[in-house]
């Protein structure tokens, strides 16, 4: 029983194991605007927010899905309840049918990633996390093409481990993030064992990631000493909504991911 503790251990911990800790200009970002720099005013993922981040000298951390027909928007909930305050996925309208709707009651619509690179041009890093679903990698591909012809430095992460995988086979080049949390303190406990290895982050030896991003408010977790210990990878906390909660943290992350102030 003994030995065979052992070696769920062992494994246990080899499983965290990112490889090669690779060296790149976009790891040496320390702050990321969350969804853009975002107010009261100014709607998350919006083209105010980015050009606001743009302008403060802010790297910009901002979402990306597909409508029906396949465009590349930027938007972080699946629906737009929350946004735009109609019980719609973004998944079952087409582009054009998603124009109708604005964000936060203001003038700005949900924008395409296109735009967004258009807009900001090289001018501050980006941080973008593919909201995948399932294993349909459509999402990867056209955001991959897209990325190819842009010229500013950047970076993606997701929570699906396969959109890292995507990116470690097809463009092996770009700087890839393991987005993870302590799911079983925010969530109900469904989608057990996915939940579990994301958690765990145990699928570090198949997609290599460059970096890790993590609730802060467990960085305390196994896994995440692990990782940072033992195998140096970065960690990046998110979401810092709090100046205070920043500088308390601030000597543990390698970067972080904030809102509703400023550094």
């Amino acid at each position: 029983m003994f030995i065979i503790l052992f070696i769920g251990i062992i494994l246990y911990i080899r499983m965290m194991n990112p490889g090669e800790n690779r060296k790149h200009p976009i790891l040496d970002v320390r702050y990321f605007a969350h969804r853009g720099f975002h107010t009261n005013k100014i709607p998350e993922n919006s083209m105010s927010a980015f050009r606001k981040a743009k302008e403060l000298g802010y790297g910009i951390e901002l979402d990306v899905q597909m409508t029906k027909d396949h465009v590349v928007v930027v938007h972080h909930d699946y629906d737009l309840k929350r946004t735009c305050g109609v019980s719609k996925n973004i998944r079952d309208l087409t582009y054009k049918e998603l124009l109708k709707y604005r964000l936060k009651g203001t003038n700005e619509h949900i924008p395409r990633l296109i735009e967004v690179l258009r807009e900001i041009d090289g001018k501050v890093p980006l941080l973008i996390e593919l909201k995948m679903e399932t294993f349909h990698t459509r999402l990867c591909k056209k955001t991959a093409w897209m990325l190819d012809k842009y010229k500013g430095p950047y970076c993606i992460e997701s929570f699906h481990p396969y959109a890292l995988y995507w990116f470690k086979k097809h463009r092996p080049e770009v700087i890839r993030g393991q987005l993870s949390e302590k799911f079983f303190k925010e969530n109900e406990w469904k989608y057990l064992v996915p939940y579990f290895i994301v958690q765990n982050l145990l699928t570090n030896f198949i997609t290599k990631p460059d970096f890790i991003a993590y609730n802060y408010k467990y960085k305390n977790c196994l896994p995440l000493k692990i990782c940072r210990k033992l195998y140096h990878i970065p960690i990046y906390g998110w979401t810092f909504r709090e100046k205070e909660k920043y500088e308390a943290e601030k000597a543990w992350f390698h970067g972080f991911i904030f809102e509703k102030f400023m550094l």
